[in-house]
């Protein structure tokens, strides 16, 4: 990798390349050619859902599994998927929690200061700052067990900012929290962005969470199937999205199409349609379908769900297959 390839076409510095990473689980294939760039100081998003390979790519970047092939770079430079230069510069958020919860918050920021290597005179001072930031100053000293899940979340991201990492790594940073303690996460990850420059890479399948993402790459069966902003994604679904919930889906569907050509798919008990002026479809669909057919018609400007959904043809919701191996 050459001098120029640090630097995007648009003049961005980039301080993450992944190109054709390979993972391989005995015969099967999770990640198949991954390939992705992230600019420094953008919140680059993986998204997709459980089976899409986006997990296995947190493993691969944060030295969890060893690829079978790939090459990676920081700032331009080659290095392997946990190389320990790679991890001095990287904070690490896993979506189980890893916090003791035996230990106060104090104690556990104070043993991951310990492991980070960061000097004995700035432990003291990096504790206090990160207790401050988790505003957990009042609670420092409590065993971690009698925390909130949202607390303890807020405590992973403090002890991975310990050292001052260029580059954090999130897997699912808010999977089972609720609403307030969501939104409290995500102000310190824009914090962390805004004051520190911090460069954030996470996987998600929460169309909320996606949404906050400067840019995010699609994932399927282990392959990226395409990488632009949030707004970009919704685009590219036409119109207005109908959701028809009715007890007899592909009946539904084929009528739909038989009688008025539209085009749509099933999800449970849900038709979706897309189409534009969605409003002056909906009596078409009404009269047309037999009397008692339909439970509830909705309308609603397209999410990154309905995007996914066009992109790949699965839900967000969904369990992927397993890749399997094209050796």
């Amino acid at each position: 990798m050459n001098q120029s390839d640090h630097v995007s076409s648009t003049g961005t510095i980039k301080l993450l390349s992944v190109r054709a990473l390979v993972v391989r689980f005995g015969e099967r294939t999770v990640l198949d050619g991954l390939s992705f760039d992230v600019r420094a100081g953008e919140i680059f998003g993986l998204l997709g859902p459980n089976g899409s390979g986006k997990s296995t790519a947190f493993q691969a970047l944060a030295g969890l599994v060893a690829p079978a092939s790939g090459d990676l770079a920081l700032s331009g430079e080659p290095m392997r998927t946990g190389d320990r230069r790679l991890r001095a510069r990287l904070g690490v958020v896993f979506q189980q929690p890893s916090v003791d919860p035996r230990l106060t918050a104090r104690e556990n920021l104070g043993l991951a200061a310990a492991l980070y290597r960061v000097p004995r005179a700035k432990r003291t001072e990096r504790v206090e700052a990160m207790l401050h930031f988790a505003e957990l100053r009042d609670r420092a000293d409590e065993p971690v067990s009698q925390f909130s899940g949202g607390m303890r979340r807020r405590l992973e991201l403090s002890r991975a900012m310990l050292h001052d990492p260029e580059l954090l790594l999130m897997d699912e940073p808010t999977t089972g929290l609720d609403e307030p303690s969501f939104q409290r996460t995500w102000a310190r990850l824009d914090e962390l962005r805004r004051t520190q420059g911090v460069t954030i890479v996470l996987t998600t399948h929460r169309p909320e969470e996606a949404e906050r993402c400067d840019r995010l790459a699609i994932m399927d069966a282990g392959r990226i199937v395409t990488v632009d902003t949030p707004g970009g994604l919704r685009g590219r679904v036409a119109g207005d999205v109908l959701e028809l919930r009715t007890r007899e889906p592909e009946r539904v569907s084929q009528l739909l199409s038989a009688e008025l050509g539209l085009a749509s798919t099933v999800d449970a008990d849900l038709v979706r349609i897309e189409a534009p002026r969605g409003h002056a479809l909906i009596p078409r669909i009404v009269e047309t379908l037999p009397a008692g057919t339909l439970e509830s018609v909705s309308m609603r400007r397209p999410g990154l769900g309905d995007a996914f959904l066009v992109l790949t043809g699965r839900s967000l919701a969904s369990d992927v297959a397993p890749q399997q191996s094209s050796s």
